[in-house]
């Protein structure tokens, strides 16, 4: 499969342990559900928020888990974009992955995916995360309207939380794109991190929780960036079933997430647990593409009507939920 890593584990059995009433729906438990479905391999999509090897370490848990709970082999697909792996679901060369609200939104325009599970944090925060927008510790900039001239970077062009969401913030604060500052896209929320500690570029957008793991690990210098603003709540990501992914299989999955308890994988999503998704979930990402895309349009630059073409087929407006029933 062109433009993706990899990850090939070693099969392994379903032992009853890790999954309760993991056998096939309305049989015995110690039934294997997966008896004469006609798959030996679950293709799991993930987005290269970062480099592919700390996205495959991170995700190792959980594949194990699942592997262990399923009784068939698990394997875990990397984009080499988030576009690669939105489109991968889409044409049904993966059977589930975890995308971004703006990766789902752009590709479950032409397909029936479905979002069965997101990560919840407990407490205030629940099923949402943070965009930030970061400067070099000694930079003079204060506030987001002083950055008007600057060159800003930010992460893969689909990213929710390395493009959209900044933008957006930018937005708020009197700046648009080309017009008030210039967009570099990195890709890899890390590589913003660094580029902007290198003093590349005079600001950039990421992932907050990635952010304070980068921090936390050592791998960006304690009091090297100063954090300059942060978004409002943003819905998780989700993981979402290609179109046609047999019934009982996603119902196996659905009960498996819903079911983890594993800490080491949970901990990878900085998750207290996994609840049910739908669509609507991510309708408040939705109205923030719009009003991008809105205030683009008035202006004389149509780069990001391109960039919306470009990410997904369908036409500019088809922003809108799923059709009732798709997405249950």
């Amino acid at each position: 499969m062109g433009g993706f890593a990899r990850v090939f584990p070693l099969p392994g059995r379903w032992n009853g342990v890790c999954c309760s009433g993991m056998g096939r729906p309305g049989g015995g438990a110690d039934e294997p559900w997966s008896e004469g479905l006609d798959m030996k391999t679950i293709r799991c999509g993930l987005l290269p928020g970062e480099s592919k090897p700390v996205v495959a370490r991170l995700n190792e848990p959980l594949r194990a888990y699942l592997q262990q709970c399923l009784g068939m082999r698990v394997e875990l697909v990397i984009g080499e974009n988030y576009v690669a792996t939105g489109e991968a679901l889409r044409q049904g060369r993966l059977d589930l992955a975890y995308l971004g609200p703006v990766t789902y939104i752009l590709q479950s325009r032409a397909a029936g995916l479905v979002p069965f599970a997101r990560p919840s944090h407990g407490g205030s925060a629940g099923p949402t995360f943070k965009a930030a927008i970061v400067v070099a510790s000694d930079s003079p900039v204060e506030c987001l309207s002083q950055l008007r001239g600057a060159e800003v970077a930010l992460g893969d062009l689909a990213s929710t939380s390395g493009s959209w969401v900044p933008r957006h913030m930018l937005l708020a604060a009197g700046l648009s794109a080309e017009r008030d500052y210039v967009r570099r896209h990195l890709g890899a929320h890390d590589a913003v991190a660094t580029a902007v500690l290198e003093r590349r570029f005079r600001a950039g957008g990421l992932s907050l929780p990635i952010y304070q793991r980068l921090l936390a690990e050592g791998r960006l210098p304690p009091g090297g960036l100063r954090l300059l603003a942060e978004s409002s709540a943003i819905p998780e990501y989700m993981w979402t079933f290609r179109e046609g992914l047999p019934q009982e299989l996603q119902l196996a999955l659905r009960q498996a997430f819903v079911e983890l308890r594993d800490q080491e994988a949970l901990g990878a999503y900085r998750a207290e647990s996994f609840i049910p998704a739908v669509d609507a979930d991510v309708d408040r990402v939705r109205r923030w593409m719009e009003e991008l895309l809105q205030a683009r349009l008035q202006g004389s630059e149509h780069g990001l009507y391109r960039e919306h073409l470009a990410a997904g087929p369908g036409p500019l407006g088809r922003l809108g939920r799923q059709p009732a029933g798709a997405a249950a």
